[in-house]
């Protein structure tokens, strides 16, 4: 789950990273007033998640409230990317004189966080990475340990920063390390770090992605996501506990388990076809869910047929049959249906389905094969 600028800002204050001062607003007269209370002299950044906000119009600087408010009404009628602009945030101006890059992430290959910094901030920090990897310094933190301070120094150094600066920096590291560590998540970044005119470190911008499986733990958290960026099946998805993410295929995938789910998908493309999603709705998948997960999946306009793949360990085949049957009757598809159901309670499921004048399979070869047919037009 991806956090706002302001929303990431928020939670680095927590641990003791500056950040500028400044606040959301939602129209361009509380922009003004939030100007007002800064002392004019502000940046207007609309709060999209996507990158490219600035070269697409979405960060601009007002030197007195009247152009904040201004601004702050061009900005909140922009769409970035496709994505409306519902928010500003509203900051004091810093007088910038070094921008520097500042991050953690996960590094699977190493199995371990590892903290990034760079003299080359307020960049792309994967441009950075592909044109000059050496400009990147990294340290891996052992999770049981934490940052060290050593470490947090190593990066200070590599970076070139001024030693005046190291203990300020050591906090700040130290800072996002525990902001990424308590709110699960899979990316903390700075960018950029600003040396002010003051002399001083300033988070002046930020990012967060949060491990969507740790949510549970962080129901404060949950509460920030921004539906915008997510397709409306995939919300639909969340209320019934149904993992979906919509695909570009036309073929329907509807199975139990996420390994066999992959299968299914691969088996698909094997076949000819594309799979239009991923869904898997899980062990012990009740009709309600079932019928849920269907409405989900013809919600699509591009399927063109429906592949139903279930393993019957824990979710009974008898239940999902009766789903699929249920679904049906309120949703009324267009779309041809193939169903291979194996195991528990498999042959009172293929019994009510063939009733029904479904397309039946024995093996997820055949199953595949059929799908891709019917999708094509074909038997």
């Amino acid at each position: 789950m991806k956090l706002h600028e302001y929303q990431s800002k928020q939670i680095f204050s927590q641990y003791g990273v500056p950040i500028p001062k400044g606040r959301v607003a939602a129209t361009a007269a509380e922009a003004k007033q939030i100007a007002e209370e800064l002392g004019g002299r502000v940046v207007v950044k609309s709060q999209v998640l996507v990158g490219g906000r600035g070269k697409a119009g979405g960060i601009r600087l007002a030197k007195s409230p009247e152009e904040a408010e201004d601004l702050a009404a061009q900005i909140l009628s922009m769409e970035i990317k496709g994505l409306p602009v519902r928010k500003v945030l509203v900051d004091e101006a810093a007088n910038i004189e070094k921008e520097i890059y500042l991050g953690i992430t996960n590094d699977r290959a190493a199995r371990r966080p590892v903290m990034m910094a760079s003299a080359e901030g307020g960049v792309e920090i994967e441009e950075v990475a592909r044109q000059t990897p050496e400009k990147i310094i990294k340290v891996h933190i052992d999770p049981l340990l934490g940052l060290q301070g050593y470490q947090a120094r190593d990066l200070a150094a590599g970076i070139d920063l001024p030693r005046e600066h190291w203990r300020a920096f050591g906090q700040i590291a130290q800072g996002l390390w525990q902001a990424y560590l308590k709110s699960d998540a899979t990316l903390a970044e700075i960018n950029p770090l600003v040396i002010t005119a003051e002399n001083t470190l300033l988070a002046v911008d930020g990012k967060m992605v949060l491990d969507d499986n740790a949510l549970f733990r962080h129901p404060d958290l949950a509460e920030m996501r921004d539906l915008d960026v997510e397709a409306e099946a995939e919300i639909e998805a969340r209320k019934y506990g149904l993992s979906y993410i919509q695909l570009d295929g036309n073929i329907g995938c509807m199975v139990n388990g996420a390994g066999l789910a992959m299968t299914t998908m691969d088996v698909i493309k094997l076949f000819g076809g594309e799979p239009a999603n991923f869904l898997d709705i899980g062990g012990g998948a009740s009709a309600e869910k079932v019928a849920a997960a269907f409405r989900i999946i013809l919600s699509d306009p591009k399927i063109k047929a429906v592949l139903i793949n279930i393993f019957g360990g824990i979710t009974r085949g008898d239940e999902v049959a009766r789903g699929i049957l249920a679904a049906m009757e309120e949703v009324q598809p267009e779309a041809p249906m193939v169903v291979r159901i194996v195991g528990t309670n498999a042959e009172e499921g293929r019994k009510l389905l063939a009733e029904a004048d479904m397309i039946t399979a024995e093996t997820l070869a055949d199953a595949a094969q059929k799908a891709v047919a019917a999708a094509k037009g074909g038997n």
